[in-house]
């Protein structure tokens, strides 16, 4: 979820029309790393408490194994459209994005579902840095007698300095920060474990290995969503020098991701056991260390939050820019900037008050992994994959295409049904 707003300074002039890819095998694997790893791992110790840990480690494989395989079928896909288009008029076609991708499968409305729901997605995302932050800002002041909530931190801090930030338009202007927030991300995971291992003796691998079938789709659905960077998918592959390599660095780097992801689930509920927080970094003591770690994490997040927010703001202001009486403003250009800007405020209080909403960080990173993620995923990139080029794979391709699909359905389905019942919200 976080990870296409920190990727996207990287792939600045990468992907784009004409242009071709330069990077290395290792830049890839690190914009691979940067595009997925986000602030959802820190919720991962909270799955494994409501699912168990080998039930969480077997959800978080099971993710990382079926995103893998489904980031191959877009490629696929990606690949013979041009390799036809390059037959059939000399010139290769340029798939730029997921959107011209649902665009060659079922149109017009197949883009805009398809944007759609990667504009959700990253919505998504950024209700769940404001969530992290007013929990985390709300936590060191717990002591105080002060009735400072989540949502104080988020309406009277946070969304101002999210409305100033929002006047920078220029995405490349914020893409030093995002080196700052993976320190921050490698920091806080890294202080964890090292407070998970001074518990050592406390462990127990008894604890809950299993709770029950409904736990594995809850855990599921915040691996999904951690593991989401689905929509950088094509521009990563062709920011590479030679694509030919691209699958066999997916892979490394998510066989890299799945072990820590599943090392850090396991060692912080083993640490904590039902004491383990939906937030991970909130089990810490209000040591100087672990303040350190909450505030270096808000403080990134704070600064990364508009370039999540940047790709809504681009097609809101695309979307306002069609409209008939939008077209009156733009005859003044300073009208034009400040309708611009009014949009992008009422997105930012959107979003806050959504955020300020959400009962739990551990439910609502469930309900967009189980929901959003599980289609962008899984569903799509299947369907994609048999309407572009089930013709031409064998019958075993198009049947593990049918069962993605019906697992995908399935799993948003109960997943949506779990993350919303009453005991996961009140969690």
């Amino acid at each position: 979820m976080e990870g296409p707003a920190l990727a996207a300074p990287l792939l600045d002039g990468r992907g784009k029309r004409g242009a071709r890819g330069g990077t290395t095998w290792a830049q890839t694997l690190g914009n691979i790393v940067v595009s997925i790893v986000g602030t959802g791992v820190l919720g991962l110790p909270y799955a494994f408490r409501m699912a168990g840990w080998l039930a969480g480690s077997l959800g978080v494989f099971a993710a990382g194994v079926s995103t893998y395989l489904c980031m191959l079928l877009l490629v696929q896909c990606r690949n013979k459209l041009e390799e036809d288009s390059n037959v059939a008029t000399g010139e290769r076609m340029r798939i730029r994005s997921y959107g011209d991708l649902g665009a060659k499968a079922f149109g017009t409305t197949g883009r805009y579902a398809t944007e759609l729901l990667v504009l959700i997605s990253q919505a998504g995302g950024s209700v769940a840095y404001l969530i992290f932050i007013g929990q985390n800002l709300s936590a060191l002041f717990a002591t105080t007698k002060l009735p400072l909530t989540p949502s104080i931190f988020i309406f009277l801090l946070i969304l101002p300095i999210e409305v100033c930030l929002s006047f920078i338009h220029s995405l490349s202007s914020l893409a030093p920060v995002s080196a700052f927030a993976d320190t921050c991300n490698v920091l806080a995971m890294a202080i964890v474990i090292k407070k998970d291992f001074q518990l050592f003796d406390q462990f127990s691998w008894r604890r809950s290995a299993f709770n029950g079938a409904w736990g594995l789709p809850f855990a599921g659905g915040v691996a999904l969503f951690c593991f989401e960077g689905f929509s950088m998918t094509l521009a990563l592959e062709a920011s590479m020098a030679d694509r030919k390599k691209f699958r066999w660095v997916l892979l490394m780097a998510f066989i890299a991701i799945t072990m820590i992801y599943v090392c850090f689930g396991i060692f912080g509920f083993l640490a904590y056991g039902d004491d383990t927080k939906d937030i991970i970094t909130l089990n810490l003591p209000n040591d100087w260390s672990a303040i350190s770690v909450k505030v270096g994490l808000c403080v990134a997040l704070a600064f990364t939050f508009p370039i999540m927010m940047h790709p809504i703001y681009e097609i809101i202001e695309m979307k306002l820019s069609s409209t008939g009486w939008f077209e009156k403003l733009r005859l003044n250009a300073r009208a034009e900037r400040l309708g611009h800007q009014a949009a992008r405020v009422l997105v930012l209080v959107a979003v806050a008050v959504v955020a300020s909403c959400i009962p739990g960080f551990g439910a609502f990173i469930s309900l967009v992994g189980s929901t959003v993620c599980a289609l962008l995923s899984f569903v799509l990139p299947a369907t994609f994959h048999l309407l572009l080029v089930g013709s031409e794979v064998q019958l075993w391709q198009r049947t593990m295409d049918y069962f993605i699909i019906a697992f995908g359905l399935a799993f948003a389905a109960y997943g949506t049904y779990d993350a919303l019942s009453d005991h996961r919200l009140g969690s």
